[in-house]
């Protein structure tokens, strides 16, 4: 993925994380003045087929609503800038927080 630009829009620029789910990506916005940074998270499906995607399509619009709203209420929670599916796979994006992290 490394270097890939999602949408258009999304470069992708370093792997932050990987785990059960999905990867998480340190991006670049290159629609905004500055390319400001962002973080990609993709979500893996483990099971391609329809049944499961359709769930699976359910679930990420309903995370991606609740992340929304929780996102925008409070101040230590990353905004959501956008959600979308590209190539059968599932994308959201956040604000990038610099600093730390959990582990550390």
């Amino acid at each position: 993925m490394l270097g890939k630009t999602l949408r258009n829009r999304y470069k992708i620029v370093q792997v932050l994380g990987s785990g059960g789910f999905g990867d998480t990506y340190l991006a670049q916005d290159m629609d905004l003045p500055g390319k400001p940074q962002c973080v990609v998270k993709q979500l893996r499906l483990k099971d391609t087929s329809a049944a499961v995607q359709s769930i699976a399509r359910n679930l990420f619009e309903r995370e991606a609503e609740y992340l929304y709203r929780i996102g925008n209420a409070h101040p230590q929670i990353p905004d959501l800038f956008a959600y979308f599916t590209e190539n059968d796979e599932f994308f959201l994006v956040e604000e990038f927080v610099d600093g730390h992290s959990l582990l550390e």
